[in-house]
């Protein structure tokens, strides 16, 4: 069975692309702290790629010594907490990032993903609202479906139906919120319309070992054994050594 979790995603603060900005007609002395605080931070971002995360946190802590005002360095603290199993701290960097940013995307993102993973649920669903407002926000799909996976775990199948549906209203051939649409109607026992879903990602998405998989169950909740024959063929032929396809052979 294809996971949930693998739409749920970290926001882009978390990773390697953020910007540091100058601060312009400050004295000297705050433009020389304002840049060690950006070098520290770049310093910090990478040794969170590379899983060093107690260097991330020290470089983190220093730029915000530095400079405590940017929402991004307080937001990439609290997943450096986080991969350090110290959720208390997390949550303290997650809230004093989105108080700096409460219109940046990213740091509310990363904050309701962190809510989430806490199974926090309620708490995930008030801050995936409000980053899906927030005003950078550009694909809002993106958050939307995030949403509905954090939803789902709960479960809450309505809620997160709800916003799956959303994603698709902003964006009608998003892959992920038609995957996840078909497994939650597979999971609800709609497969006719689990199988409309996951024929629409086909259509225009790339087919992996866990979409065939899904492709099997439903077809074979609908007892539609041409239907399924062909997934588990296609399965068995384009992905032989997956684990799905190992777990397709067991069954049989």
């Amino acid at each position: 069975m294809i996971k949930s979790e693998r739409w749920l995603v970290l926001a882009a603060c978390l990773l390697l692309s953020a910007c540091i900005s100058t601060t312009t007609g400050s004295s000297s002395s705050e433009a020389n702290d304002a840049d060690a605080a950006g070098v520290n931070f770049q310093l910090g971002i990478r040794y969170y790629q590379n899983q060093n995360y107690e260097l991330a946190r020290d470089r983190l802590l220093l730029s915000i010594e530095l400079d405590p005002r940017r929402a991004l360095v307080w937001s990439t603290l609290g997943a450096a907490y986080e991969m350090l199993d110290n959720p208390r701290l997390a949550e303290e960097a997650y809230d004093r990032a989105v108080r700096l940013g409460p219109r940046n995307f990213d740091v509310q993102n990363a904050y309701a993903v962190f809510l989430c993973r806490q199974q926090r649920y309620d708490d995930a669903d008030v801050q995936f609202e409000r980053s899906i407002g927030a005003i950078t926000n550009d694909n809002p799909e993106v958050m939307l479906t995030n949403a509905g996976v954090c939803l789902a775990q709960k479960p809450d199948y309505e809620r997160a139906e709800e916003y799956f549906r959303r994603a698709l209203d902003a964006r009608p051939t998003h892959g992920e919120a038609l995957l996840q649409m078909a497994l939650i109607k597979h999971q609800t026992g709609d497969n006719l319309r689990a199988r409309a879903f996951l024929q629409r990602y086909r259509s225009v998405n790339r087919t992996d070992a866990g979409v065939l998989y899904l492709c099997v169950l439903i077809e074979a909740s609908l007892q539609d054994d041409r239907a399924r024959t062909e997934c588990s063929n296609e399965l068995l032929r384009d992905f032989p050594e997956s684990q799905e396809a190992r777990q397709f052979l067991q069954a049989e």
